[in-house]
């Protein structure tokens, strides 16, 4: 049962005001940060099948803003490698240990911004990795997306090393984890995620989850192609940097 208390609230509408601006603005890398915190107050169950139908929210919000900016091959990708990942997590939701993804998708994610800012750096040419590692983007961003929202870290080590504009990147990744998170939600309702409790704290956030996203894309506008990446990848290793921290300890 969701206490819908001050102390609930009090972390439930900053973490979903992040996802929102997260998911609305910077490519929804660390959108996912919202789950963990709301499992400070509800069980981990209880809560990513309150933040499934908010998210889903917030992608439908972000649909008409970027609508048809996003990159249709690198969608394409992502989405049917997804499939197969969404596929697996409903079939070991109850046994998969979520702390070990954790860990090696922060590892992964620090591991990319270091090997960008520094390797990189002296490699001005081939700016995209190999085309297999687009499937196997898609396959772990399905698998964690389903197990604890973490989807956006792997897409984005993915699409942040194409080359593709601020919008391109953001739309690209609004339409992805649209489709992800509509596959997600029949088999969320078949393992009993979701409960009368989430539904009603879900009506309750939804002016929040939407002022998130209308907050998101406003900074995605008003920054520059340079300082919108720059922060990007700031959250990129926040995010890797959280997840290390949730599977440790």
């Amino acid at each position: 049962m969701i206490e819908l208390n001050a102390y609930f609230f009090a972390l439930a509408i900053p973490a979903v005001i992040f996802a929102g601006v997260s998911k609305g603005g910077f490519g929804s890398g660390a959108a996912f940060a919202a789950t963990p915190l709301l499992a400070l107050v509800l069980d981990p169950g209880a809560a990513i099948g309150l933040m499934l139908p908010l998210l889903m929210l917030m992608d439908v919000t972000a649909l008409k803003p970027y609508w048809r900016k996003w990159s249709v091959p690198h969608a394409r990708v992502l989405i049917l490698a997804s499939l197969p990942g969404v596929a697996l997590g409903a079939v070991f939701y109850s046994v998969a240990d979520p702390d070990l993804f954790r860990l090696l998708i922060g590892v992964i994610a620090i591991g990319f911004v270091l090997w960008r800012l520094f390797g990189r750096a002296r490699m001005e040419g081939a700016r995209r990795l190999p085309a297999w590692v687009g499937p196997i983007a898609g396959i772990v961003a399905g698998f964690t997306s389903f197990i604890s929202h973490a989807g956006g870290p792997p897409a984005a080590v993915y699409l942040l090393a194409q080359g593709l504009g601020k919008t391109t990147y953001q739309a690209t990744t609004v339409i992805v984890f649209w489709v992800i998170n509509m596959v997600k939600f029949v088999p969320y309702a078949m393992l009993g995620i979701f409960s009368w409790d989430t539904l009603v704290a879900d009506l309750l956030l939804i002016p929040v989850a939407v002022f998130g996203v209308w907050l998101g894309v406003k900074c995605h506008h008003a920054l520059s192609e340079r300082t919108y990446f720059a922060i990007t990848y700031v959250f990129l290793v926040l995010s890797g940097a959280k997840l290390i921290w949730d599977a440790l300890t």
